[in-house]
C-alpha cells in the first residue's frame, strides 16, 4: 500500500532509540522527510546516517530536552526551517521512573508532568500553524496503563492518563483544520525501556531476567513480545493520508494482554 508520504515531513519526538526511532524509520521508508530529535547529540548523529541510508528523502536532527518549552519551539522551529512545514507529528518521550505514592516527591511529579504531559501540549500548540495548512496528523505515544495500571508505575499510569483526554479532546477542536490525532498505547514491545523495567523487576523478584521475560510473554496471548518496527507500522498508518477517518482514538498494541474491554 502507497501511504502518499513522499515528499511530506514529520518531525519524531524522542527518536535517537525504541519505538521513536522505529517510527522514523518506517516514515522514512515511505519517503517521508524526517526531523530526529533527542539529547544525546552523538547518538542523533548515528541514528541519522542509518535513516539516509534508507530513502531519498531528507534527514535532520536536533537536539532538545522535551521538559524545556524553549527547546521544543526551537525545533519545530528548525523542522519548518529546514523542511518547508510540519506535515506529521509524533509525540513520544522516554518513560517516567517507578515508584509508589510514599517513594515519589513532589519534584517527581512535576518534573514528570512536564517531561510526560507538558511536552505533548507544547510540540501540538508549536506545530499547529503548520499542520493547519494541509490537514495534518498526530500521534500521542502512551501506554497500555491507560487501559489497564501497571504496579509500580504510578507517574506513568497518572500522565498517560492524561495523554488520552488530550487525544480525545483535540479531535474535536483540531477536526475543523481536518487535522487527525490518535493514541498509540504499546504494551510491552521489545525496547530498551521495557527490558529495563524488566531487570527492575528481577532485581525486585530475585528472579532471572530471563525468567520475568517469560512470566510477562504466558500473560500475552500471541505468546512474545512485539517487535517496535510492527508497533511502528500501526503509526505509520494513522499517520498517511490513507487514514482519512480516525481521529480521537486510542489503540492497544499488545498481543493481547491487556483485559479490559
Amino acid at each position: 500500500m502507497d501511504l502518499k508520504m513522499k515528499g511530506k515531513t514529520a518531525l519524531v519526538a524522542a527518536s535517537s532509540k525504541g519505538l521513536g526511532k522505529a517510527i522514523a524509520f518506517a516514515l522514512c521508508r515511505e519517503g517521508a522527510n524526517i526531523m530526529l530529535s533527542g539529547r544525546n547529540e552523538e547518538v542523533l548523529h548515528r541514528t541519522a546516517e542509518e535513516l539516509r541510508g534508507l530513502s531519498g528523502a531528507a534527514v535532520t536532527y536536533e537536539v532538545c530536552d522535551l521538559a524545556n518549552g524553549e527547546e521544543i519551539k526551537a525545533l519545530v522551529h528548525k523542522t519548518a526551517e529546514v523542511h518547508g512545514t510540519v506535515d506529521m507529528l509524533v509525540n513520544n518521550v522516554g518513560g517516567p521512573k517507578g515508584g509508589s505514592l510514599l517513594e515519589l516527591t513532589d519534584d517527581d511529579w512535576t518534573s514528570s508532568f512536564e517531561l510526560h504531559l507538558l511536552s505533548y501540549i507544547r510540540l501540538i500548540r508549536e506545530a499547529l500553524p503548520y499542520l493547519k495548512k494541509d490537514g495534518g496528523r498526530i500521534i500521542n505515544i502512551a501506554s497500555s496503563s491507560v487501559k489497564q495500571p501497571i504496579p509500580g508505575l504510578l507517574l506513568s499510569n497518572t500522565f498517560r492518563m492524561g495523554i488520552v483526554g488530550l487525544t480525545k479532546s483535540l479531535a474535536e477542536e483540531l477536526a475543523e483544520h481536518r487535522i487527525l490525532i490518535n493514541t498509540l498505547a504499546p504494551g510491552r514491545i521489545a525496547t530498551d525501556r521495557v527490558a529495563e523495567l524488566d531487570r527492575q523487576k528481577a532485581e525486585q523478584t530475585g528472579l532471572s531476567e530471563e525468567h520475568v521475560k517469560e512470566s510477562f510473554e504466558k500473560q500475552i496471548p500471541l505468546g512474545a513480545y512485539g517487535k517496535p518496527e510492527d508497533f511502528a507500522q500501526y503509526a505509520s498508518f494513522l499517520l498517511s493520508e490513507c487514514n482519512t477517518y480516525m481521529t480521537g482514538q486510542t489503540l492497544l498494541i499488545d498481543g493481547g494482554m491487556v483485559k479490559a474491554i
